[in-house]
């Protein structure tokens, strides 16, 4: 701004400089409600009267108003720590410093940003509003990195700092990208409130410290609900039985409850299912280790089987003793009335969670972007930035991986056992994917949440240590689960009917991984949450306490809210009508997958339309032919298998299969460019057909009930016919997402970095720089 005096060695200003406060006559009356405007990339009409004053002069006028509009909601037992006032909330623009002045608090549970116009989001486009998380609102398990700018430097934050910044910026692991002007803050408030989300954010924490247990001792007398209603929780025998006879396996495997009250091993759930055959003796002998545990069972009679490696041992006569058990057990699967078992060693030829934490590393700073120039700069090389960070290729792998073991249960007739080392990583992430494609169960809401509370809760994923909530080691960080739900969003957007569920529902739950009042997510076992909660406690006298489980959404969200978690296009039963076989493609902005060839190219308009079309020559060349089929090429068994199920009309309610082409495989825009504006088609994308289908929809339902109700009048029928359609040209591509952002910027053609790449010749030698070529 203007003006503004220089700022001290610590990087703060001395005195905060004068603003001009606007009373405009024509469309300016936003002053009442705290937004500032000030030196932004573009001209501001000229104000017809300009008041000189400082911001404290602003926030004591404003001081009564705030306080009656402006209050911090606090759940049962969170506690406020710290705040800071006077701090501007700055818009994401090109050096912009308009924003909307307010406090900034830190609690126990979340950073919260209170602005002073929060009574002009109460509207009727917030239909979407989280209960628990608002949009100003950052869990603190949700902080992914925190900034500080120091003489327009940006530098990572954490430890004591020496000096203080004067602008603060959080990415959070939502995506979402906060900048907090400090500049006008009093010094002592700028250092409580910097300090104090750097210690609570990224200091080490011990388990019983979360937020967790703080919200569930306060709510230990509140009605507690029934978490059956949601989901299979898999914590009873006659849950593993019940599943057995769904899927037909009580033939051949059984439920046992040897590790009841974890007397065997504190890895594995309560009760667990294994061959009918095998002995308790066996399961005890080395602590659960080294023994098939079911999974799923096929309709053929095959079974999905996962193991965890037996210890490793240098001493010659434990190894033997290990070889023994291990041909013991082997022999008892193998012999009738199993069937032949393929063995699937996740651990040493399939991923490692280094490679998806380095993955999802580089390719989640594709969509933590700063400002409108920073999107554009990245949109130049987005083909090349998005395949050198491997993500979408490793998603690919995965669901390869996984057509693979469905090719061996339903083609070949063959048990297939996982194996990995604790077998709660991997083994849960291709389990899942199997059981999705073969199990239209998996495929509903509570079939879905059941899977997940199987395969991920009761199968012991270390979602603490995943997830990394406690900020001790970055060591074990990995979002697996995260990838298992961008795999299952790529068969949600390739298969829509063929699911209950919508990529709505995948993204809030992959928002509610670093949510902590619900318990699904915060344990890495389920002998370490029966531990903590006190179900085991010796005191007799002590209530255990009640944790919430992620299932019930109307903790999070109203009915009206939920609705878009359910598909209206679902396909319950079969339905004998010919179906398109090629799968509906929506446009979005940016191109969301990686080309194929230069012959596949798709013809259609680019991210920048018509101002590219004329370099979409130059910049096809030689690498483009190389992003996509560097990987093995599929064996003869798996094609042939794999080709004849897509020759095939699909059958929604059976097997499921992905296509794995390199554009098939696409960037799951929902979740990764919702906050971003310049990536938003308003009245467009998917959403726009999505909502044209339910209004034909919503007008079938209404006909059919007019001609089932035949006793209506003829005045409310006409009175029904009058009622105005509903629209979707308010709608944005990223809906019901997008609607949260409070402010729009039209895209605008980046001169600057055209110039800088200089005439097309030089353009097209530049082998690793693309412009998008459209949607596919």
């Amino acid at each position: 701004m203007g003006g503004a005096p220089a700022a001290s060695a610590g990087g703060r200003c001395e005195r905060p400089p004068l603003l001009p406060r606007v009373a405009a006559t024509q469309g300016g009356g936003m002053l009442g409600k705290g937004v500032v405007g000030g030196g932004g990339g573009t001209k501001a009409p000229k104000p017809s009267f300009v008041s000189y004053v400082r911001p404290e002069e602003i926030h004591t006028n404003e001081k009564e108003v705030t306080e009656k509009e402006v209050t911090l909601h606090l759940l049962p037992g969170e506690q406020l720590l710290c705040e800071a006032s006077t701090v501007l909330k700055c818009v994401q623009e090109d050096s912009c410093q308009r924003g909307i002045y307010g406090r900034l608090v830190c609690t126990d549970f979340k950073i919260a940003f209170l602005g002073d116009d929060e009574s002009a989001l109460d509207n009727d486009e917030t239909q979407f509003k989280n209960k628990v998380i608002g949009e100003n609102d950052i869990t603190l398990h949700c902080v992914d990195q925190i900034y500080g700018v120091f003489d327009e430097k940006k530098k990572t934050l954490f430890g004591q700092l020496k000096k203080y910044p004067e602008k603060l910026v959080i990415h959070c692991k939502d995506l979402r990208v906060f900048h907090f002007c400090l500049r006008y803050t009093k010094e002592e408030e700028v250092k409580r409130i910097v300090s104090g989300i750097i210690h609570h954010t990224q200091a080490p924490k011990l388990l019983k410290r979360l937020f967790l247990f703080s919200y569930a001792t306060a709510a230990r007398n509140s009605p507690a609900m029934d978490p059956k209603k949601h989901a299979v929780m898999f914590d009873t025998l006659q849950d593993w039985c019940r599943e057995l006879e769904r899927t037909k396996g009580n033939m051949k495997y059984k439920a046992v409850s040897v590790n009841e009250g974890y007397k065997v091993c504190e890895r594995l759930p309560a009760y667990f299912v294994v061959p009918a055959a095998l002995l308790e003796e066996d399961i005890v002998f080395f602590q659960g280790r080294g023994i098939p545990i079911w999974c799923w069972s096929c309709h053929n009679g095959c079974a999905l089987l996962k193991m965890s490696a037996l210890p490793k041992e240098q001493d010659d006569g434990v190894l033997q003793i290990q070889k023994n058990f291990s041909d013991r057990i082997y022999k008892t699967v193998h012999r009738p009335p199993y069937e032949t078992a393929k063995t699937e060693d996740l651990s040493s030829n399939f991923l490692s969670l280094q490679e998806i934490q380095m993955a999802y590393s580089k390719f989640k700073q594709l969509f933590l972007i700063d400002n409108s120039t920073e999107f554009w700069d990245t949109d130049i090389k987005w083909f090349s930035l998005l395949e050198s960070s491997s993500w979408l290729d490793i998603i690919r792998r995965c669901l390869k991986k996984a057509v693979e073991i469905i090719e061996c249960l339903e083609a070949q007739n063959m048990n297939v056992l996982l194996l990995e080392d604790n077998a709660s990583d991997l083994c849960c992430l291709v389990s899942s994917l199997v059981q999705v494609m073969m199990d239209p169960h998996c495929r509903t809401i509570f079939g879905f949440q059941s899977l997940v509370q199987k395969e991920w809760i009761m199968g012991g994923h270390c979602f603490l240590d995943r997830c990394n909530h406690l900020r001790q080691s970055d060591k074990e960080e990995a979002p697996v689960f995260l990838l298992f739900l961008d795999c299952v969003w790529q068969l949600v957007h390739q298969h829509p009917p063929a699911f209950e569920f919508t990529e709505t529902y995948l993204t809030v739950l992959s928002d509610s991984l670093y949510i902590p009042i619900f318990s699904t997510f915060f344990f890495n076992s389920p002998h370490q949450k029966d531990t903590n909660v006190g179900r085991e406690s010796q005191d007799s006298q002590s209530k255990p306490l009640n944790l919430l489980t992620v299932w019930d959404w109307s903790v999070q969200f109203e009915p009206k809210a939920q609705t878009f978690f359910t598909n209206p296009l679902y396909v319950e039963k079969p339905k004998l009508e010919k179906v398109q076989r090629k799968g509906t493609h929506f446009k979005h902005q940016r191109q969301l997958s990686l080309p194929l060839t230069q012959s596949k190219s798709s013809p259609k308009r680019g991210f920048f339309r018509e101002e590219t079309d004329h370099l979409i020559k130059n910049l096809l060349g030689k690498r483009i032919s190389k992003l996509i089929n560097s990987s093995e090429e599929l064996q003869d068994g798996f094609r042939e298998f794999y080709d004849g199920w897509h020759s095939r009309p699909p059958s929604y309610q059976g097997l499921l299969l992905p296509r794995l082409e390199g554009p098939e495989i696409k960037v799951w825009a929902q979740r990764y460019l919702r906050w971003i504006p310049e990536a938003q088609i308003l009245g467009g994308g998917g959403v726009a057909t999505m909502s044209k289908l339910l209004e034909m929809m919503e007008e079938v339902q209404r006909l059919q009930e007019k001609v089932e109700a035949r006793h209506h009048s003829q005045e409310a029928l006409q009175a029904e016919a009058a009622s105005p359609p509903r629209t979707s040209g308010r709608l944005s591509s990223l809906f019901p997402f997008a609607l949260l952002q409070r402010h729009s910027s039209k895209p605008v053609l980046p001169t600057s970095g055209w110039k800088a790449l200089g005439d097309e010749d030089d353009l097209a030698k530049r082998e690793d720089e693309f412009v998008d070529l459209g949607d596919v």
